[in-house]
């Protein structure tokens, strides 16, 4: 190991110590990530309307300031989009990453400071790796390089020299000097946002490096594998990078796509490794090497609170969370979000220290592929479609159809027309036509179909969706056909009645 890389070890094995402090001092270390927050904001426009240099309590601050959703809280993000200063944090906001999930625009802003990407994301990704190191002593992940695959959505200038793009793409633009001579491909290739020529030429280039670890959403991370071994005709990806330990992931359940990337990378020697890092904030990662729970990092510019499913309404502090239970995740960070409702749902496995595990979302959405689709766009796409058709739908589901083999992945789609379209192919052209103006994700990840295939659509007869909720006992009364799941659970269970 050259010097170089001995120094980084070194310096992010001592992280440990201080990541485990936090997790052994968890009230604590929350407390004064609230105080702190609190300080550098009270001169802010919404630290003077809620008077934050009066809060000096955790039950002051819940009693004080409301919980808000995405399109609660735009209006102070737009003011932030418009270039003014001091709105909900210090400065001028310069970043903004781009998602979709929202029900009032096509995309969403998540406000990224300075701090964020500082003391949030780039600390925990050095966390991260230091628990690599420490679970994997013999790890060779710093003698090539690191892969990261990007997002669908480049960077793209606002104005008043504001620039918004996905988060993953902002974080590479903007990644310290030690990161860059580890990462592969060159920041110009990996911000290009014409994604069929970017991944040819990532194919291309990474193909003959030594690659040593791989980031990013398990879609991409497999049509790239894919176009390498096709390009240099081999069978697994192992036979071009030998020396292949790690891929990080995270924003989708990997279930799915384990025993597809077990055929790519055929060893027992490949390690998983899923974090939890969002736009709004990186916020836990597997730190055990035989579990998949992630560790709570609560050190790292995020406040929490969580929202009782179960009793909804309630919101509480980590020190009343209990294991096994649903709360939605609140968070308050280090980029403006106050009390903000990020629309996770998390299961604590243990409270020595915090662990958790990411149980699904608070509205019925489809993100098996990043995609990010709610139940509000499939709803309006859905109607727009039979409005140009001159059709009518009664009664709908929609789930993912995983990737296997050479099949890509898509949607599937089960209706029930009162009055069927006379053309099933227009019909399904303007479908996805609409979800790609309702939803910038999915308009990323089916471009050109390199990620994501169209969808499709399985017409049933009038009655099915009764027969199978009577099959459950849920005939009548208030229950409802579940609109989008993010598996295949009612899809194939309906599919089985017909």
């Amino acid at each position: 190991m050259s010097f170089l890389n001995y120094l980084i070890s070194w310096n992010l094995k001592r992280r440990i110590s201080k990541l485990y402090f936090d997790s052994e001092n968890p009230l604590e270390s929350q407390n004064n990530t609230l105080m702190d927050l609190l300080s550098k904001a009270k001169n802010t426009l919404y630290g003077k309307k809620y008077s934050f240099k009066d809060i000096t309590s955790v039950d002051l601050f819940a009693s004080r300031i409301p919980p808000l959703a995405y399109e609660e809280f735009f209006p102070i993000i737009s003011k932030m989009l418009q270039g003014e200063s001091n709105i909900s944090w210090p400065g001028k906001i310069k970043w903004f990453a781009k998602s979709s999930g929202t029900t009032n625009d096509k995309s969403k802003f998540i406000p990224v400071s300075y701090e964020a990407l500082n003391f949030n994301h780039f600390n925990a990704g050095k966390d991260l790796l230091a628990i690599h190191l420490n679970n994997h002593p013999d790890s060779k992940i710093f003698t090539g390089k690191s892969l990261a695959i990007g997002g669908s959505k480049q960077i793209s200038p606002l104005d008043n020299n504001i620039f918004t793009g996905d988060i993953s793409a902002v974080l590479i633009k903007n990644l310290p000097v030690w990161a860059r001579f580890f990462r592969t491909p060159s920041m110009k290739i990996a911000l290009m946002s014409d994604w069929e020529n970017k991944i040819e030429k990532m194919a291309m280039i990474t193909s003959k490096q030594n690659v040593t670890s791989i980031s990013g959403v398990p879609t991409w991370t497999i049509v790239l594998i894919k176009r390498i071994l096709k390009l240099n005709k081999c069978d697994n990806i192992l036979e071009l990078w030998p020396n292949l330990e790690l891929f990080i992931h995270g924003a989708v359940s990997f279930k799915p796509y384990k025993p597809l990337f077990d055929s790519l990378v055929p060893t027992k020697q490949f390690k998983y490794l899923e974090t939890y890092n969002a736009s709004e904030g990186f916020f836990a990662f597997q730190d055990k090497k035989d579990s998949d729970e992630m560790l709570l990092l609560l050190n790292h510019g995020i406040y929490y609170e969580f929202e009782d499913i179960a009793n909804k309404g309630k919101i509480i502090s980590l020190d009343k969370v209990e294991i096994n239970k649903n709360y939605a995740l609140i968070i308050s960070t280090n980029s403006g979000l106050w009390r903000y409702k990020i629309g996770d749902t998390i299961v604590f496995s243990s409270l020595s220290p915090y662990r958790i595990r990411i149980s699904g979302r608070t509205k019925q959405f489809i993100n098996a592929f990043g995609e990010e689709l709610i139940v509000e766009n499939a709803e309006n796409a859905i109607n727009k479609a039979c409005s140009l058709t001159g059709s009518s739908a009664f009664n709908f589901t929609a789930g993912p159809k995983y990737i296997s083999g050479k099949s890509k992945g898509c949607h599937e789609w089960i209706i029930e027309f009162t009055r069927t379209p006379k053309n099933i192919s227009y019909f399904n052209e303007l479908l996805d036509k609409s979800l790609k103006e309702l939803n910038s994700d999915y308009e990323a990840k089916r471009h050109k179909n390199i990620a994501l295939g169209p969808p499709i659509i399985h017409i049933v007869n009038s009655g099915v969706f009764d027969k199978w909720l009577k099959k459950k006992n849920k005939l009548g009364g208030q229950n409802k056909i579940p609109r989008l799941a993010n598996n295949r659970n009612y899809l194939d269970d309906i599919l089985s009645t017909i």
